[in-house]
């Protein structure tokens, strides 16, 4: 417990670091788990052209909504406890910092919908919009900060671990940020929404897997 060392305020100061190292294990599984459970039970949902994005629109759109949202926050909750527990080391600052800004484009991607497109909703516009909103311009933006701001965090992580000796973690952050790149920058636009969904598993798994260590080394 680094809690009772000095006073912090607000809600993450009333928690250990232990339980907001775990809430940042949770953002992962959370995520992939409430997705999954949408793309295999909404009717008319094709993971093969619509984007995990699209969830969050039609008739039970508030739970990718809430998803987003809450997601983003444990992630947020996540990096309070990789700032407490990597204070004054490598990485101890810019680290949970990108972490932090990977759950704002959370809760802004969940709070800004995208516009329907893909045939998504049923009655929408079979191909993409001509036009974008305000709000699913929003969304893009929100999506382009959770994305790029974790893959940066794999490289710092990564450059943490090398410094530090372990080897194995270094390549494995070093394989998420490069796989998650080239994922996402495949020059093939039918298969994007498939290559976003991969790119997630690859960034949430990071995250997971970090917190997960980092709150192992707080026990030995």
């Amino acid at each position: 417990m680094t809690s009772t060392t000095m006073p912090r305020s607000g809600v993450a100061g009333a928690l250990s670091t232990r339980t907001l190292l775990a809430a940042g294990i949770a953002t992962g599984p959370l995520f992939g788990v409430v997705a999954t459970a949408q793309v295999l039970t909404r009717d008319g949902f094709d993971l093969s052209r619509q984007p995990l994005s699209l969830l969050a629109l039609g008739e039970h759109g508030w739970i990718q909504v809430a998803n987003f949202v809450l997601t983003g926050l444990l992630a947020l909750a996540g990096a309070a406890g990789l700032r407490r527990a990597l204070r004054g080391t490598v990485a101890g600052k810019w680290g949970p910092a990108l972490v932090a800004v990977f759950g704002v484009g959370l809760v802004v991607a969940g709070a800004m919908p995208s516009d329907p497109s893909m045939g998504w909703p049923a009655g929408a516009p079979e191909g993409s919009p001509d036009s974008l909103s305000w709000h699913a311009v929003g969304h893009g933006v929100g999506a382009m900060l959770a994305f790029g701001s974790l893959t940066i965090a794999c490289l710092v992580f990564a450059r943490r671990y090398l410094r530090t000796g372990r080897r194995g973690w270094a390549v494995f952050s070093l394989a998420c940020a490069l796989a998650t790149v080239v994922v996402m920058a495949w020059p093939d636009q039918d298969s994007i929404s498939v290559r976003m969904a991969l790119g997630s598993v690859f960034i949430f798994g990071w995250l997971t897997a970090v917190s997960a260590q980092t709150r192992t080394e707080r026990n030995h």
